[in-house]
């Protein structure tokens, strides 16, 4: 199996080599949270050994409700990444919705998520891979994961290969989403980095009065269960305070349960990739 190498700042993103975190918050609350989460982030990877890439969104376009909180917006969302980039000599991944983000947001971001709601519109894929930047493409959850094949056309046609799938569950019925770990093979065989957002695919759509609920205390089975597939890497977000948090709390990790959680991924992540494939065919 062919296995495409995506290297973001010094870190090495793909299949067959060691885990990589994509980490941090859902949405940019503060500066001083930020700031203070991006420092725990950073400790807890550098005294494991985990290459880290820190996350959080500047804008939470597609909230439930009109009453959510969306974050600081683009201008003052960018300034806070930029001081967490400089400081702490870390990439930065976000999200952006609308194509005249994309040239603005990359010039601070190492990595540009594309929406998985957003990801079959092709104005923003083509505004997202002209700027040159990897790009984490989160699968929708209306698609099954070898229609990822037409986005990542779309990508490559616009001049871009720095790619990178991301799997966040897939919708089941009513407020529930649902994991197929045979999406990890299907996807693996385009060559591509495939990482999995464990704490999105936690998350039960629309099962709160206004907003997701979640099942913060299934983090670790799932994404032990996504690890044992051979990915490249995981997505997370963790907050200190989940249930006080803007976004998407009852998804988060507890922060004080980053390092302890991680610990056990690496040693997993070492062990499935120690391990031969079996051809069964």
């Amino acid at each position: 199996m062919t296995h495409k190498q995506i290297d973001i700042a010094n870190i090495s993103v793909a299949n067959n080599l060691p885990l990589v975190l994509f980490g941090g918050l859902n949405v940019l609350e503060s500066r001083d949270l930020t700031l203070s989460v991006a420092e725990n982030f950073k400790t807890t990877c550098a005294e494991i050994g985990i290459p880290f890439v820190f996350k959080a969104s500047f804008d939470k376009a597609n909230r439930s409700s009109i009453n959510s909180f969306r974050g600081p917006g683009l201008e003052e969302g960018l300034n806070w990444l930029a001081e967490v980039k400089s400081q702490f000599n870390i990439p930065i991944i976000t999200d952006i919705h609308e194509p005249d983000q994309a040239a603005a947001v990359s010039e601070i971001a190492d990595v540009l998520q594309l929406p998985a709601f957003l990801s079959r519109q092709t104005d923003l894929v083509v505004s997202m891979a002209k700027t040159g930047a990897a790009i984490n493409i989160k699968k929708a959850q209306f698609l099954a994961p070898q229609e990822m094949a037409h986005i990542l056309n779309k990508f490559e046609s616009a001049g871009n290969q720095r790619l990178i799938l991301c799997e966040r569950g897939s919708n089941f019925g009513y407020n529930n989403l649902v994991v197929d770990m045979l999406g990890f093979s299907i996807m693996k065989q385009f060559g591509y980095p495939v990482i999995f957002d464990v704490t999105h695919a936690l998350q039960k759509p629309g099962g709160l009065a206004n907003s997701a609920d979640g099942r913060r205390q299934q983090a670790t089975a799932l994404a032990k269960a996504g690890l044992s597939q051979g990915i490249a890497g995981l997505f997370l977000e963790a907050h200190p305070d989940p249930d006080n948090a803007l976004c998407d709390g009852p998804c988060a990790l507890r922060l004080d349960q980053l390092k302890p959680f991680l610990q056990q991924m690496l040693e997993l992540d070492r062990l499935i990739k120690d391990q031969p494939d079996i051809d069964t065919a």
